[in-house]
């Protein structure tokens, strides 16, 4: 390969990688700003997530005092359940156009003869999926105890103690 090809294709390969990083930033703005609701048990309850999944915003409806607490509880938990995985769908689509751009570009390994391909070795691997099994529940423990948590009730006295 001549030293002049060698300079074209790096700059045809920086010049791909500042573009992806343009459109990388513009699709996490897009990403960023997505919020999803889901309502149940007849438009009674209804839980907003943002991008992250994360509840930003909990409505209840006309006849929430027909439900129970349980219903209730279980309802937001439920509604919180399916934003969150709409707003993930919705975010890997709007990501998707990344790796779409990343297979045209070419390798390292094409440019530099020689050069071992370390995408194979340096691959990271797929999470786990994450259970949305309440938190005692076998699924969740699967055979694990989770740790108790220890209240701590407020001494009275210490430092402000005016017997000090």
């Amino acid at each position: 390969m001549s030293n002049e090809q060698a300079k074209a294709d790096l700059a045809e390969i920086l010049d791909g990688f500042a573009n992806q990083m343009r459109v990388i930033t513009q699709l996490q703005r897009e990403r960023a700003a997505l919020t999803v609701s889901a309502t149940v048990r007849g438009k009674r309850v209804t839980v907003t997530v943002n991008a992250d999944g994360t509840v930003i915003e909990t409505r209840f409806g006309s006849g929430i005092e027909d439900l129970g607490y349980a219903e209730i509880a279980k309802a937001v938990t439920e509604a919180a359940q399916q934003a969150a995985a709409e707003v993930a769908r919705r975010g890997r689509d709007i990501m998707a156009p990344v790796s779409q751009n990343r297979n045209r570009l070419p390798k390292l390994t094409d440019i530099v003869p020689g050069m071992p391909d370390l995408s194979k070795q340096l691959a990271i691997p797929e999470p786990p999926v994450v259970s949305t099994a309440p938190p005692k529940s076998p699924e969740r423990l699967g055979g694990f105890q989770e740790p108790a948590i220890e209240t701590v009730e407020p001494r009275h006295g210490g430092a402000t103690d005016s017997g000090w």
